[in-house]
């Protein structure tokens, strides 16, 4: 199956950005990483949020190779923020980066955001790549804590994805989508499901928005053009989620 193309990437005549953003749990790398980059090149994003980078010996170098297989550039995230990964394309100013790590419950895996505030065109876009935990306490809080970052950020329109770990009727999932827009429930686009690429049938991962940014499509882009179904079988254990946006233009900053 072909799927309707997405919106390429393009800046209007008012300033305003379209964009495609990419969230991938890439599992360490520790699949076939040829087939990921493809997977992530054929995607064409902007910016991708990346769960599960390598955290360990040679992180950098690492996230290095992956973004320059993907033709991107890393923008921030990796071990300083327990994993979850920006990168981004030559498209993208960024404006300022941090990356926080989250309250360590003992005996649980520690957690992080990997956040960037970046321009686009003449947009304005804060951006956030997490990965939730398994425990469905802590998973609600980290949820309340990426929702606190959101509105520190102190942007208008922000984009924020990443493995939940949760599926759309579950506390975490509800609580997000409750406060910004489900990209996939929003405007549905290829596949659903992102867990496992062998046999789908959990939706754990998602692309949430701001209100104001207009979801054009999202979904898991099996059939898009260069995406093979094998290559989403090979290149890590879960299926990404792509999404097109449009960002309005940012109000212009007084001299």
């Amino acid at each position: 199956m072909v799927l309707t193309p997405l919106p390429d990437s393009r800046t209007e005549p008012d300033g305003s950005a379209v964009i495609r953003v990419l969230s991938y749990n890439v599992r360490s790398m520790r699949d076939d990483t040829a087939a990921l980059a493809r997977v992530i090149r054929a995607c064409a994003p902007d910016l991708v949020l990346v769960q599960e980078a390598p955290r360990f010996l040679r992180w950098r170098k690492a996230a290095a190779r992956l973004a320059k297989r993907s033709e991107l550039v890393v923008l921030t995230g990796g071990a300083t923020a327990a994993g979850p990964l920006l990168l981004c394309s030559l498209r993208v100013t960024v404006e300022r980066t941090e990356d926080v790590l989250l309250p360590l419950t003992p005996g649980l895996h520690r957690r992080g955001f990997a956040t960037a505030v970046v321009r686009i065109g003449g947009a304005r876009l804060g951006v956030l790549s997490c990965h939730l935990s398994l425990q469905r306490d802590e998973r609600l809080a980290q949820a309340d804590l990426l929702l606190e970052r959101l509105a520190a950020m102190d942007v208008e329109h922000a984009v924020a994805g990443g493995d939940l770990n949760d599926v759309p009727t579950g506390a975490a999932f509800a609580r997000l989508a409750g406060r910004l827009q489900d990209g996939r429930a929003v405007r549905p686009w290829g596949g659903d499901a992102t867990f496992t690429p062998q046999e789908p049938r959990r939706r754990i991962d998602a692309v949430f928005a701001t209100p104001g940014v207009e979801v054009l499509g999202c979904g898991v882009p099996a059939g898009l053009p260069g995406v093979s179904d094998a290559d989403l079988r090979a290149a890590t254990d879960h299926l990404p989620v792509l999404a097109a946006l449009r960002v309005p233009a940012a109000p212009r900053r007084k001299s």
